[in-house]
């Protein structure tokens, strides 16, 4: 796992599920005139999993879902009606396996406005975008420490506004960071 020795990683793999369901998130970033941005939902309050938690749009593969794309595509279009013809996808993040079961792969995509969103209430509460520079800004990066099984793991949130992104979300833009840090060199 990204960040821990091999002893506590493997301590803490051995705590999810041996065959987690494959799911894909859009990682939306929309084309502003003023820079680009990060497409977030919160989560429905009602919903039996991850419920007001924010997150990108996404989840399980269906059968008919041709590849990882086109199903974090079809989700994003029922949970916030995103049109599929405004998004083009141009890459994926690594993998994050989630106690919750499931092993997402990230989507990464440019969203070029207008479009229009209509969330789906039974899903989700809230859609509303970061600046993708205040992801970058590590002073908006939060240590916090949290309780995975008997370990206790220092692991970053972002703040943004009133909203604490954290999670796997949190760990998805965070790899981004990283990725593109470490594409930039020093």
């Amino acid at each position: 796992m990204l960040g821990l020795d091999a002893e506590r990683s493997g301590s803490l793999q051995r705590r999810f599920p041996g065959d987690p369901v494959a799911a894909a998130v859009l990682v939306a970033l929309v084309d502003r005139a003023e820079g680009l941005t990060v497409l977030l939902t919160q989560r429905a309050s009602q919903l039996a999993r991850h419920a007001a938690q924010i997150s990108f749009p996404g989840g399980r593969l269906d059968d008919t879902d041709a590849d990882v794309a086109s199903a974090a595509l079809r989700e994003a279009h029922e949970e916030i009606g995103l049109d599929p013809a405004r998004v083009r996808v141009f890459g994926y993040l690594p993998d994050h396996l989630v106690s919750s079961g499931f092993r997402v792969t990230p989507v990464l995509s440019l969203v070029t406005p207008p479009f229009e969103l209509v969330p789906n209430p039974a899903e989700v509460a809230d859609v509303f975008e970061v600046p993708l520079s205040h992801v970058f800004d590590t002073r908006n990066h939060q240590a916090r420490l949290r309780r995975v099984g008997d370990e206790d793991l220092l692991l970053r949130d972002i703040s943004w506004q009133d909203q604490n992104i954290w999670g796997a979300t949190a760990g998805m833009l965070l790899t981004l960071v990283r990725m593109v840090q470490e594409e930039q060199g020093p």
